[in-house]
């Protein structure tokens, strides 16, 4: 199994569990954005001190980061924090597996992001794949109430969810190529501190202006929050090694195999229960990501 195949699939499973625990802050009181908060807070001091211990392990002197890695790291924090608060939302409205399902649009939209912005083309077979699992994905998507309409603002907030995550995607995947040569990890490991930090401090000010007290109802529920800031940081560490050394569209086509996750999760943890439609979406994912293995490899 090449490399960046094993941190995308330990990437989907930690983020699954990571919306599992988001969505049980609500039931705690924090709101969307002390949720959101909560996903980078216990995060970046973490990744900062892994980050400086490896700077200082490795043998060779590194070059400060240029203009260029800042640019991509403000670009995908910023769509990240905005895409999560949007998946939070999402939540209130659908069921959970159909909440996510909505973001994962992103697959074709990260295909044409990294095409314009980072010059990196998709090969056709994988294209096919990704349209493949959209139309599973869409099977998922489509509203369980019969006579509902398909264009409603939960579709809305999904759609856009997926856009900024594909923005962010393709953010970090050019903030890892910014520091090359650089190995692969060492390079995941100083983006994601330089991403979380940015994050936590953009958050933090927003809801000292914005709303007054949920700093405070994060930090006093730093039990709860915590296993959100870990799981959300072993996350992201793995999609930034996997966006170290590959393609963020592949990246994120593959990724779409957390909808398998988070179906489980779904029905396991919060007692959803699924229909025909969504195993046929399920079915039709699981064959684009079986499909793009056995394309890219």
């Amino acid at each position: 199994m090449s490399l960046w195949i094993a941190f995308t699939l330990t990437a989907g499973l930690m983020q699954t569990l990571r919306f599992v625990l988001q969505k049980k802050l609500r039931v705690v009181g924090l709101s969307t954005a002390g949720a959101t908060f909560a996903r980078f807070l216990f995060a970046a001091p973490f990744a900062t001190i892994a980050a400086a211990g490896l700077v200082m392990l490795y043998p060779a002197p590194l070059a400060l980061p240029g203009v260029g890695f800042w640019g991509f790291v403000v670009m995908g924090g910023i769509a990240q924090i905005i895409a999560t608060d949007l998946t939070v939302r999402l939540f209130q409205m659908r069921n959970f597996a159909v909440g996510v399902a909505f973001t994962k649009t992103e697959t074709v939209i990260v295909a044409l992001f990294s095409a314009v912005v980072l010059g990196e083309v998709i090969a056709v077979p994988a294209m096919f794949a990704i349209g493949v699992g959209l139309v599973g994905i869409l099977c998922l998507s489509r509203p369980p109430e019969v006579g509902a309409s398909f264009f409603g603002r939960s579709t809305g907030y999904g759609l856009m969810a997926g856009a900024l995550f594909a923005v962010s995607a393709v953010g970090y995947r050019g903030a890892t190529l910014a520091l090359e040569p650089a190995p692969f990890f060492l390079r995941a490991m100083l983006a994601l501190a330089a991403a979380t930090t940015l994050q936590t401090v953009f958050m933090a000010v927003w809801l000292r202006l914005r709303e007054p007290g949920e700093l405070r109802r994060v930090l006093v529920g730093w039990r709860r929050t915590l296993p959100v800031g870990l799981t959300g940081l072993m996350g992201s560490l793995c999609w930034f090694s996997a966006f170290a050394l590959q393609n963020a569209a592949y990246v994120r086509a593959l990724g779409q195999v957390e909808i398998i996750f988070t179906l489980v999760a779904s029905t396991v943890v919060f007692g959803e229960r699924m229909g025909l439609r969504e195993a046929l979406g399920i079915l039709l994912v699981v064959g684009a990501v079986v499909l793009l293995v056995l394309t890219i490899g």
